[in-house]
């Protein structure tokens, strides 16, 4: 069942995949994208990347944006874009940040990962991308 959403605004799925119990950026990212306007739809701590493609899917949501600190990044965005591809809604925008080292960025990238913000990137510089491409 989808959820219905006010013509033209756009709804951001923000995540934190596995393990990783430090969600104060992804709740910085959440509220600077509220901020700016996004129906932003926050799903928590220690999601399966399958929670978090059904979130987006259930929400109606242009992008997700996934905060991965714990190392695993690699292996949690190819996941939820492989569900996303399962499901037929790779339309769907994936963005992220973290803990990713320079090394991991390019492959993440041609993965199908549209765009990764490290630490130190500026939330305006963030909320931008996100109106410009989701």
């Amino acid at each position: 069942m989808s959820v219905s959403r006010t013509e033209g605004t756009l709804r951001v799925v923000i995540a934190k995949p596995g393990l990783d119990g430090h969600d104060r950026g992804a709740k910085v990212i959440a509220r600077a994208l509220r901020d700016a306007g996004v129906e932003v739809i926050y799903t928590g701590l220690h999601q399966t990347p399958r929670q978090i493609a059904d979130a987006a899917l259930q929400e109606d949501a242009d992008a997700i944006g996934l905060s991965v600190l714990s190392g695993a990044h690699m292996t949690m965005f190819a996941e939820v874009l492989s569900i996303l591809q399962e499901e037929d809604a790779d339309d769907i925008t994936v963005f992220g940040g973290g803990i990713i080292p320079e090394s991991d960025i390019l492959s993440l990238r041609d993965m199908g990962v549209a765009a990764l913000f490290t630490p130190g990137t500026p939330t305006h510089e963030i909320t931008a991308w996100v109106l410009e491409h989701a």
